[in-house]
């Protein structure tokens, strides 16, 4: 008896004990998890190169980190500058409101830093937020309070805050329930799509209640390893959607089939056993590989990922258990109850949808039309199909990465980035300086009192920054920090170069020259740079993992070298069509007014590695279920073609649900303003529905038409790898008209015994 059969003729038997200690173990789980805490990522620690050493300096001194605030003092007519009188008392009110409110320090006036700008009609009051930045957002509004009340006072200057903590309040306003909304919607959503998908409202809770449980089970658990691998608010966003999607997909195909079994004449006892024998294989066998798919993303050696990385697989494995433990149980239970609550105008579609195949209607009567021109002219669908996915992907090529900055990603009809604008405009690179974090035996040493100066000098004349250049020292730590606004500003491309020319040139040139003085520089735009760098040169050994063990993965467990080559293959082509969607929409600008997307000209630089990883452990899991349902009926007799038949038709309608509903999911991403979670939504939504209609409905039965009994050719060298078949005899068909039953077709190997053959 295979594995999943034996856990699921276990649960039968003791339904009781299955259910309640899966609920008990939930239970202790989130309790546990709760009252461990979670120890999230630490961003600047856990990003590439020289961020990570600013920040590890800065620890080591017990500096604490601090958000960075600004205010911005602007003349609105011709003719005022930061000289006027009445420009001077605005200034000097800035900094007495800010620091009676009692949240700021190191409060500088822009007479003393020399923060005014070129044409003299801007100045900027600096200060830092108290407390760990982390807090600050959730601090500023007496801040902002302070400064809104200057700026009535002073109706003809602009007087405006933008900083670490002000920018992150008007993101967590303007977009925070935006994006909780979202992942709420994402329940009644795939509820909604159950209810049509089985006419029921029992059977469509099951796997929602299943889902939802194994997400929170997951959240303890989380909270568990998060104290060795940290977490973050993303990761545990992503477990949320990668729980939904598998949760309810394995609960879907295993509830299918039980149903299936049921309406073509099995008794309860057998539908179930039979339905633990195949679905609940094809879950193992997914589980495992949407697994090893999201272990990808441990290779990247950034904290985020890793956190994503770590939660999915745990989210995953649990609802992996509890589709082939408790479910048996829950069906066992409820017998005909499942059909409860049923809706009387589903009812018709709802049986025919039990009945699957096998009735030859409902939603495989549209699979039947669309598959018998594709089996009669395999070649041609072929080469329509693929060349159309081609096509598609080709874009992809030219695709451009990059982060994109705040203005790109929010818009700007935001207050924050008008404000953050105007700062850049009068203040090239002002509000995102690069940092030099200073560390020294004696930072007050003439020799690094002098390399400071000559830095700060250097990086204004080689044209890296207009300035002003600021120098903050803490003597008793030996550490210091310059400030240097980067000339490119808002100009990613530019900013980039600016910083290059900082770390190749005016560095070594100056602070290069003193020995054991540590220099990293960090900010803004270094921890894009070396956060895209780290993520580029990730792709080939996340690649090279996921690829290779999703094909050893393919290959034991069908035991046939051709379904292993070809589920890679036609899962590559899959996330090939995505890139090139994203790089036309995103990019290119084709269609984007139809998502209400702005010209960024870019994907977001960690979207194509995170979508490769998610993208591909989602597409195996509907490849296993089919080329499971194929394999099982090859097994029983039927020829080659009839299989892929039979099996493309008794699925269809179930991964046509199962695909809508993660299309609606993700699309609700796609609906959001921050253009990241819309290119994420869109990227992932187009993928799923092009690999359940176009990659799983045309291409797929028509590349295994093409290949014939060579679907199954295993070389004689490789019979001695490990079997993961684990199949089960094949059972006695079901009563048919007149009470007698059909004899069973005798079982067909499907390891061959010769190189080539069947």
């Amino acid at each position: 008896m295979g594995i999943a059969a034996a856990m699921g003729s276990w649960s039968a038997r003791h339904r009781w004990a299955a259910v309640g200690g899966w609920l008990l173990l939930v239970v202790l789980v989130m309790v546990i998890g709760q009252a461990a805490g979670r120890s999230d990522v630490d961003e600047d620690r856990s990003m590439p190169g020289e961020v990570s050493q600013a920040a590890t300096i800065n620890d080591n001194a017990g500096l604490a980190d601090t958000a960075g605030e600004m205010v911005l003092v602007q003349a609105r007519h011709t003719g005022t500058t930061a000289d006027d009188p009445a420009f001077r008392a605005a200034v000097a009110d800035v900094v007495s409101a800010v620091k009676a409110t009692g949240k700021v320090t190191a409060v500088t006036s822009p007479y003393t830093t020399k923060a005014v700008s070129a044409d003299h009609r801007s100045a900027l009051v600096r200060f830092d937020m108290t407390g760990p930045k982390d807090d600050a957002a959730d601090q500023v509004q007496p801040v902002l309070d302070a400064v809104a009340g200057v700026q009535n006072r002073h109706q003809d200057l602009r007087i405006a805050e933008f900083g670490d903590a002000s920018g992150n309040k008007a993101v967590n306003n303007a977009f925070g329930s935006d994006f909780k909304t979202a992942e709420y919607s994402a329940v009644p959503v795939a509820l909604g799509i159950l209810l049509i998908a089985f006419g029921a409202l029992v059977a469509a809770l099951l796997p929602v209640v299943l889902a939802m449980t194994a997400f929170l089970g997951a959240t303890g658990v989380v909270a568990l390893v998060s104290h060795s691998v940290p977490m973050s608010d993303t990761a545990n966003s992503v477990m949320l959607l990668v729980g939904l999607a598998v949760g309810v997909d394995y609960c879907l195909f295993y509830l299918r089939r039980e149903r299936e079994e049921r309406a073509a004449g099995h008794d309860p006892a057998t539908a179930l056993r039979i339905a633990a024998a195949t679905s609940g294989r094809a879950i193992l066998i997914s589980g495992i590989t949407v697994i090893v798919a999201m272990a990808g993303m441990l290779f990247t050696g950034i904290g985020d990922f890793e956190a994503m990385g770590v939660a999915t697989m745990i989210v995953v494995a649990i609802a992996m258990i509890g589709s082939v433990t408790v479910l048996p149980a829950l069906l066992s239970l409820l017998g005909e109850r499942v059909e409860k609550g049923r809706l009387p105008f589903l009812n018709r579609g709802a049986k025919t949808a039990s009945g699957g195949a096998r009735s030859g209607a409902g939603s495989s009567r549209f699979w039947r039309t669309v598959l018998r021109p594709v089996l009669r002219n395999p070649r041609a669908a072929t080469v329509l199909a693929g060349g159309a996915l081609v096509a598609i992907a080709i874009p992809a090529f030219g695709m451009h990465t990059a982060n994109l900055s705040m203005d790109q990603e929010l818009g700007d009809h935001l207050p924050i980035i008008q404000t953050y604008e105007a700062i850049n405009t009068a203040f090239p690179g002002g509000p995102d300086p690069a940092h030099v974090v200073l560390k020294a035996d004696d930072i007050t040493a003439p020799a690094v009192t002098r390399a400071i100066a000559g830095f700060r000098a250097e990086a204004v004349s080689s044209g890296a920054s207009r300035g002003p250049v600021t120098v903050t020292v803490h003597a008793a730590q030996n550490v210091a920090q310059i400030d240097v606004p980067l000339a490119g500003g808002t100009d990613r491309a530019q900013a980039e170069a600016d910083l290059r020319l900082l770390r190749d040139h005016v560095r070594p040139d100056t602070l290069g020259k003193v020995s054991g003085l540590q220099a990293p520089i960090t900010g803004e735009t270094a921890g894009s740079m070396d956060f895209n760098h780290k993520i580029t040169s990730s792709v080939p050994p996340v690649f090279a993992f996921v690829t290779v063990f999703a094909f050893l993965l393919m290959l034991l467990s069908f035991r046939s070298l051709t379904i292993a080559v070809t589920s890679i293959a036609l899962n590559l082509l899959s996330v090939g069509a995505a890139y090139g969607v994203l790089t036309m929409v995103f990019q290119h600008g084709w269609g984007a007014s139809l998502v209400g997307a702005t010209g960024t000209g870019a994907v977001v630089a960690w979207l194509p590695l995170f979508l490769f990883v998610i993208l591909f452990g989602l597409s195996m899991d509907y490849h296993v279920f089919v080329v499971s349902r194929i394999r099982e009926a090859r097994m029983r007799g039927l020829s080659t073609k009839a299989a892929i038949e039979q099996g493309i038709t008794s699925t269809a309608g179930v991964v046509t649900s199962a695909a809508v509903i993660m299309v609606a999911v993700f699309a609700i991403f796609g609906t959001l303003s921050m253009q990241s979670m819309k290119q994420m939504g869109v990227g992932l939504a187009f993928a799923v529905l092009i690999d359940a209609t176009v990659i799983r409905g045309v291409l797929l039965p028509a590349v295994m038409s093409l290949l014939g009994d060579r679907n199954w050719y295993l070389p004689r060298w490789m019979h001695r790898l490990p079997d993961l078949t684990h199949d089960e005899p094949v059972v006695a068909a079901a009563p048919v008209a007149g009470g007698h039953p059909a004899p069973p077709a005798p079982p067909v190997p499907v390891a061959p015994t010769a190189p080539g053959r069947y």
